[in-house]
């Protein structure tokens, strides 16, 4: 048997995450496996996958065999010095715990099929003197843009993605929507279940008695329109569904504008291009007090408040507070 003590850089992950970071390769069937028969022991009892840890816990693991297989490596993207200048230009706020970017609408957060260039690729370039390369706390669709929440080390990620578990963070977006609610405010709670189409996947609207429906909740509020053919809403999400926005502003009747997916329509006057933007984090700071950061428009979508009259108020600055 080995035995791990948890330290504070284990404390808050999950016990399944903590043990395919420590056994490298390690298959999933088989941590499985050795949970499910209580192979796997924590603090003298039978452990759970979802478990989350505290430092001081004591884990003991039956000897695993090496992998028969290398694990993936991970796709570094090759910064040359244009790409490194654009990557600096996305940082909004950093200091020696987190740094916040503003997501450029196109590009990936991760990296996969056909993706060669992505965030989580380029993270080495940000490690500067640091013992740890910065770490991915939440995500973003590609064709969002805004405020993506990078850890400096895995200690600040786990309290950081505890905050985020425990709705301790203030999320608002900025939409631009085809249509305007009947409603000028309010609240969606629309369960939504995923669809995998292929190489594509997708989030449908479901009834709560279905056992693949996920709580969708997404506070909204309409800060500027255009007659009944155009507005600009704030989004406050409560839960973190893939595509829960896109799919309850369709759910309004309301799609956003150049979202092919979920029938957002195009228009001469406007970019082709997602009209949703990650605008304002407020998130607990892992050395105490908060942290309030707003990302400035893309081009595209200030174009378009600016063509149908809207204000374009500038981002505040970051703000830290106790």
């Amino acid at each position: 048997m080995t035995e791990y003590t948890i330290t504070e850089t284990g404390a808050e992950m999950r016990l399944d995450r903590y043990l395919r970071r420590e056994i490298p390769g390690l298959n999933q069937s088989v941590l499985q496996k050795l949970l499910r028969t209580g192979k796997i022991r924590l603090n003298g009892a039978k452990a759970e996958a979802n478990t989350r840890l505290n430092a001081g816990d004591t884990l003991l693991v039956p000897e695993i065999a090496p992998p028969t297989q290398k694990p993936r490596e991970r796709h570094v993207v090759k910064m040359d010095p244009a790409r490194l200048k654009e990557l600096e230009g996305m940082i909004l706020y950093q200091d020696d715990s987190v740094i916040v970017l503003n997501k450029p609408a196109g590009l990936a957060v991760q990296g996969g099929s056909g993706i060669a260039v992505h965030i989580d690729g380029m993270l080495d370039a940000l490690q500067d003197d640091a013992e740890e390369r910065p770490k991915l706390v939440h995500r973003l669709d590609r064709d969002t843009s805004g405020i993506l929440l990078l850890a400096r080390s895995a200690r600040v990620a786990n309290k950081l993605s505890a905050a985020f578990r425990g709705r301790d963070v203030q999320k608002t977006y900025w939409a631009l929507l085809a249509g305007v609610p009947e409603q000028l405010e309010g609240r969606i709670d629309l369960p939504l279940k995923r669809l995998d189409l292929g190489t594509t996947s997708r989030a449908e609207p479901a009834s709560r008695k279905d056992k693949e429906a996920q709580k969708a909740i997404t506070d909204y509020r309409v800060l500027d329109k255009a007659g009944k053919r155009f507005c600009l809403v704030e989004l406050n999400p409560h839960t973190g569904r893939m595509h829960q926005l896109r799919a309850h502003c369709l759910a309004l009747g309301t799609p956003i504008l150049g979202d092919a997916v979920y029938g957002g329509i195009f228009s001469e006057h406007f970019a082709q291009q997602l009209h949703l933007h990650a605008r304002k984090l407020v998130v607990p700071h892992p050395e105490g007090g908060f942290l309030s950061v707003e990302a400035p428009l893309p081009k595209h979508m200030h174009d378009g408040l600016a063509y149908l009259g809207f204000d374009t108020p500038e981002a505040e600055k970051p703000k830290r507070g106790r």
